[in-house]
């Protein structure tokens, strides 16, 4: 990397700090922590699919199983806020290890399959356990301390802390992929037979991604449920996974800042379109149809292959 690069980014990295930091004078807190919690819960996902070529129907019972968790854990045996958090994160890492054991050995729509019949069954597992609550859910969570260092009462560090988290999780979404080891997952995305030819381990790659972006699933929903100190089975229904994909598609597969964008189209439409009703779902749909036809490498990714464009229209010219 150049210095010219180098000094760029250090600027984007600072401007995306700034703004973080100021968000909340101009945006309400809750609705900026919401898009933030979709916005991982859609980058695990496209670092499954976007990075790996696995296109899973399950991640909304990483993401529900450990705000189940995690509420339990706070409210009923009054956990520490960290340790809650870390309990939820091991249990959908340990959920995605069982079900990564078993779906990693088919392709296609038959690892999709698995992975939808595995949260379906997590689904009426939370529906029917005593500890969930059943249809009511886990309520009235309360936001506990930190490491005995600070509370999370208060909206304002409960943001900053849900912020500092979130950005550790994009953080190492960018670590991974531009890691040796994501050098490999594109390998066997691009080419499994010619991965597995050059001695790599495939299915452990594999599982290893699969584990991971459970875990990330998981972060995103142990934080939702500490900030809205609710619980539901909203959160393990399938619909979650299928608009995870939709923020990813619509936001761009094979980028960082693709569920960023993708969930801040989504979200804002569910939050400032809500007294349409059932029309926001006509209308998301209108959106996505709009986005298939006319970005057809999502938002970002367009921006990114118009600017790589002109960028070799400039070096075919330059004399």
């Amino acid at each position: 990397m150049d210095a010219l690069s180098r000094r760029t980014n250090i600027a984007l990295l600072a401007a995306a700090v700034a703004l973080l930091a100021l968000a909340p004078l101009a945006v309400y807190p809750m609705f900026l922590m919401k898009l933030m919690c979709f916005a991982l819960l859609a980058a695990s996902v496209n670092l499954l699919v976007g990075y790996v070529g696995l296109l899973s129907f399950g991640h909304a019972m990483f993401y529900g199983a450990a705000g189940y968790i995690t509420a339990h854990a706070v409210k009923v045996w009054g956990w520490d806020g960290a340790a809650g958090i870390l309990a939820g994160i091991a249990t959908a890492s340990l959920l995605g290890l069982f079900t990564g054991l078993l779906a990693i050995r088919r392709q296609g729509i038959y690892f999709s399959m698995i992975t939808l019949a595995f949260a379906q069954l997590v689904y009426f597992i939370a529906l029917r356990m005593p500890f969930t609550g059943g249809e009511d859910g886990i309520q009235e969570i309360p936001r506990p301390m930190v490491l005995g260092l600070f509370s999370l009462h208060d909206t304002m560090v409960l943001y900053y802390f849900v912020t500092a988290l979130i950005v550790f999780g994009f953080w190492l979404i960018h670590r991974v992929v531009h890691s040796p080891f994501g050098q490999v997952l594109r390998a066997i995305r691009d080419n499994e037979p010619r991965a597995q030819s050059l001695g790599y381990r495939v299915n452990r790659y594999k599982l290893l991604a699969f584990v991971l972006s459970a875990a990330l699933a998981g972060m995103a929903g142990s934080l939702k449920v500490l900030v809205f100190q609710l619980a539901s089975l909203t959160d393990v229904h399938w619909a979650t996974s299928g608009e995870a994909l939709l923020i990813c598609i619509v936001g761009g597969m094979h980028t960082l800042l693709g569920p960023v964008v993708g969930a801040i189209v989504i979200v804002s439409m569910e939050n400032y379109l809500a007294s349409f009703a059932e029309w926001v779902l006509i209308i998301q749909g209108v959106v996505f149809v709009l986005v298939v036809m006319m970005f057809r490498k999502g938002i970002v990714g367009q921006i990114h292959s118009h600017l790589a464009t002109r960028r070799q229209r400039r070096a075919a010219t330059a004399p």
